[in-house]
């Protein structure tokens, strides 16, 4: 190679073409002798002719030039010229074999490109120097086969680095494979610090010179997240000290739609001369829980990334109450004592079952839930069999329901009896009982039992063969007190006595705290260490190559407990994310003890940057310009002869016009008002808006919309509430959140709900929504058993979460709430109305008239009054429906009007009418 500054040219000799250029130049310049003029008349009939193809007397220096350009790169082209070439008449000069040794980890990963360009160069070098090459990558070491620079060459793109270092037993290994002979080494370092390395290069220079290619880039490593006083701490650290340098923090996982995305991003500080720094991050849990790993963003290197597990987050856990108004008695409130066990050590999820499914929680408590829907089951169940836990407490819902009574219910761990069993009560002979001690295979075995635990009311098991199996604690008495049943992966519990402390005093005491985290609802896993992993064998889910990419660990076998932790990594361990039977662990290349530590090469050793000017062959650019210049030369010779021509510039103008009219189009849509379903939520949502389920039958359905009208009409002239229109619902496709009341008239002819109806309505029945069911039969045959309307009104009800019913009680506080009733008619007169049932332990209270019952709103109230025709109104004002004759009928009218007005500030209100303040103005009115 002849090297003239910069350039090198490997076939110099055609550079004298060049000289040929001012021949060339002359040659195109040269002109045709002058022509003759002689004057013919008959030229006259040609004056003001215009001939569209021109010629020119002579070709423009510019477009010569432009020629000359094209001429000369063709000729620079084919001489071979390389930009900054290697100099091969100095030390680096050689002509025996090459072995290039590649430590290929995952800190080579970052700059990987660059080393396979050095790489690229270098074979280049050996392939004009009829040089054999071999290769060896120390992270998996096989024996060097020396071969033509030109075959390596054209393998570059299928070697990659390892996502692990080159250890000991790996090093010693391609100490024993270096062939015999005598050989150069380049060696192309990761950059990071190794007790192996030295050994190998004294073996190394024992064959020949030993040249080191080494990145001054810098190299960053990603500790494994921890969770410490509710935050996640990162440390994140470089291989130099540097100035101070400010570096971006990434965490990646799923999107509430469950599409990849990046969560989180936060910039990280490295102070100047520090190579470490902390990052302390206070993330909401489940958010936590969606984060599928951390990076570095730029580092492309495996040793950037970090892989959390179980141990970073803290168990979640949804509650679920059958009905969770409590009007601000805390504790009676289902929920009080689980959120007080479970806060500290748990991440408690707010909403419904439909939200929470999604977010795939580790347990989902329903405390005294009876009925679920099928889409609430199918949803549950499919959680269950991927590993969820299911956590049931009892109450008197569960207890005066028909679950798991013929047959075990899927979601219950055994069948039970009817109507459960009271001991220790005013209305028993029994003394409360107390827990007996668990036995060895059961989880809470080890527990001590206080004294003061006792059981005054149970929901209770139903004899099976399976059921001694189920059983994890019973009371003395040998009744099952906790069951156990596994469905897939996952496992459904059973407390037979309520989560709060009507039934027992287990909440109230610290066992309940202890037997919630034998059941691994209230505990977050701890890292374990190499000895709890001891015979155990973890299956992996996904792997980080060196690059620091998640793949699929596809199949992968198993890794043994004991060589998870400790083992190094290697083909048979990668770094990644491995599963067990009951939580994940995470191997990620960096650990808390790793330290990053520069590589220190001795003086004799040349070590070459990855930065240095690398060989760049430029022939190929130099020809690309040379056909570009041709092109230019065709377009331009064209132009000059007056061959060009078009309207290009009529269909540019016609493209930017269409452009430009999109525009206000597009600027109007941000303004456009919500319209539709948008509009009807915020209405409902801003105002107390009333609504009745469309049932498909026209007339029905307006006259509930006229009967709604009228009461919200009462509504508005004789209390402080102020009701929107009524509004018909779609239970299908509307939001139910929005409204405190839903009227449903029942026809035989309507269709039942869909599953996921089912599922919103038993939501809204649990956060404290009301549901008048009114069959319009005027109950003739008793809650409607034998009317067509009954018995679709059985079918409509069955899959909701509806707890026991009574006919409403004299004292019931739907009698009070706004007008003294004790009749409520509609179109008809039957006293037949349907409420939540009195706790059966309800009882005077000394000074009141009344009980003080139904702590909640009940969830559903239903007649047979037909009470929409009797509140019907037109526009005006005017009643749409006769009721009656006479005085009569316009006096239950009136009564179906107050039964409405209290009906609505029932739902309002809540039972406040209770409480011991009203005591006074109600006895004034009732005359006592």
């Amino acid at each position: 190679m002849t090297i003239l500054g910069p350039l090198g040219f490997t076939a110099p000799w055609l550079l004298l073409g060049l000289l040929a250029l001012p021949i060339l130049w002359v040659i195109l310049r040269a002109v045709p002798p002058a022509p003759i003029r002689r004057m013919f008349p008959g030229v006259v009939l040609l004056l003001g002719l215009k001939d569209e193809e021109q010629v020119t007397d002579r070709t423009p220096w510019w477009l010569l030039l432009m020629r000359m350009l094209a001429v000369a790169a063709v000729i620079i082209g084919l001489a071979g010229p390389v930009l900054n070439p290697q100099d091969d008449s100095g030390e680096q000069a050689g002509a025996g074999p090459l072995l290039v040794v590649m430590d290929a980890s995952w800190s080579s990963a970052s700059d990987w490109t660059a080393r396979l360009e050095a790489l690229d160069a270098l074979l280049t070098r050996a392939e004009r120097e009829a040089r054999p090459v071999a290769l060896m990558r120390l992270t998996n070491p096989e024996a060097p086969q020396f071969q033509a620079a030109g075959v390596l060459r054209s393998r570059l793109t299928g070697i990659l680095p390892e996502p692990w270092q080159p250890d000991d037993a790996r090093v010693t290994r391609a100490l024993e494979l270096l062939p015999d002979q005598d050989f150069d080494t380049y060696w192309m370092s990761d950059g990071l610090a190794r007790d192996s390395r030295k050994p190998l290069l004294e073996s190394l220079e024992g064959h020949g010179r030993v040249t080191v290619f080494e990145s001054p880039r810098a190299h960053y490593a990603l500790t494994p997240p921890r969770f410490e006083d509710g935050h996640v701490l990162l440390t994140l650290r470089r291989l130099r000290p540097g100035p101070e340098t400010e570096v971006s923090l990434a965490g990646h996982g799923l999107d509430p739609a469950g599409n990849p995305a990046v969560l989180l991003r936060n910039p990280v500080i490295f102070e100047q001369s520090a190579t470490e720094a902390e990052l302390e991050l206070n993330l909401p849990a489940e958010l936590r829980a969606r984060i599928t790993r951390f990076e570095i963003e730029g580092a492309r290197s495996a040793g950037a990334v970090s892989l959390p597990d179980d141990s970073l987050r803290r168990r979640e856990v949804a509650l679920i109450a059958g009905n969770e108004n409590r009007e601000g008695l805390e504790l009676l409130s289902p929920l009080h004592f689980l959120n007080k066990a479970l806060v500290p050590t748990a991440d408690l999820l707010d909403g419904t079952l439909e939200e929470v499914l999604p977010a795939n929680p580790d347990v989902i408590v329903l405390a005294d839930v009876a009925t679920l829907s099928p889409g609430e089951q199918s949803g549950i169940t499919e959680w269950l069999e991927n590993g969820g836990t299911l956590l049931r407490f009892a109450g008197p819902r569960l207890a005066a329901s028909d679950v798991s009574r013929s047959e075990e219910d899927p979601l219950m761990p055994v069948r039970l009896r009817a109507g459960g069993r009271s001991v220790g009560g005013a209305m028993s002979w029994g003394e409360p009982k107390s827990l007996a001690a668990f036995a060895e295979d059961s989880p809470f075995y080890g527990l001590e039992i206080p004294e003061d635990v006792t059981i005054s009311s149970q929901v209770m098991a139903q004899p099976d063969p399976t059921l001694a199996s189920r059983v994890i604690a019973q009371l003395t008495d040998g009744t099952p007190l906790v069951t156990r049943k596994s469905v897939g992966q996952g496992q459904v519990v059973l407390f037979h006595v309520t989560a709060n402390a009507e039934w027992s005093s287990l909440p109230l005491s610290g066992l309940f705290v202890r037997m919630l985290e034998r059941l691994a609802v209230s505990s977050m896993p701890a890292s374990p260490d190499a000895a709890d992993l001891v015979g155990t064998v973890w299956q992996p889910l996904r792997v980080l190559d060196a690059f620091g990419r998640i793949a699929d660990a596809g199949n992968l076998p198993g890794v043994a407990g004991e060589a998870l932790l400790d083992a190094p990594l290697g083909p048979e361990l990668q770094p990644g994310l491995y599963q067990g039977e009951d939580r994940s662990l995470a191997r990620n290349v960096v650990t808390a003890d790793t330290v990053l530590q520069p590589a220190v090469w001795p003086e004799r050793i040349s070590v070459e940057g990855l930065s240095r000017a690398q060989e760049t062959p430029l022939a190929g650019w130099l020809l690309a310009t040379a056909i570009a210049l041709l092109l230019a030369d065709v377009i331009a010779s064209l132009g000059l002869s007056g061959r060009l021509g078009g309207g290009r510039a009529g269909s540019a103008a016609a493209a930017i016009l269409a452009a430009a009219l999109m525009l206000p189009g597009m600027a109007r849509a941000q303004d456009d008002p919500p319209t539709g379903d948008d509009a009807a939520a915020i209405l409902a949502a801003s105002e107390v808006t009333l609504a009745h389920v469309l049932t498909g039958d026209r007339q029905l359905d307006d006259m509930a919309q006229a009967g709604l009208r009228g009461l919200s009409e009462i509504l508005f002239f004789r209390t402080s509430v102020e009701p929107a229109e009524p509004m018909g619902v779609d239970l299908e496709r509307d939001e139910l959140a929005f409204f405190p009341m839903l009227y449903w008239p029942v026809t035989p002819s309507q269709p039942a709900p869909s599953e996921a109806a089912y599922v919103k309505l038993n939501e809204y029945l649990r956060s404290g929504g009301m549901i008048l069911f009114d069959t319009r039969d005027a109950d003739v045959a008793g809650f409607g058993a034998a009317s067509p309307e009954g018995r679709k009104l059985q079918q409509l009800a069955a899959p909701l979460d509806i707890p026991p019913l009574e006919q409403v009680p004299q004292d019931h506080v739907l009698t009070r709430t706004f007008y003294l009733l004790q009749d409520f008619p509609g179109r008809y007169t039957s006293r037949d109305v349907w409420v939540e049932a009195a706790p059966p332990d309800a009882e005077l209270i000394e000074g009141m008239p009344f009980r003080n019952l139904n702590d909640n709103v009940t969830p559903v109230v239903i007649g047979g009054n037909d009470w929409a025709a009797a509140w019907a109104m037109d526009e005006r004002g005017n009643p749409l429906v006769r009721i009656g004759s006479g005085f009569s009928g316009e006096r239950q009218r009136e009564i179906a009007y107050r039964f409405g007005v209290n009906l609505v500030m029932h739902v309002l209100t809540g039972n406040y009418k209770s409480d011991q303040v009203h005591v006074p103005a109600l006895l004034d009115r009732l005359g006592q």
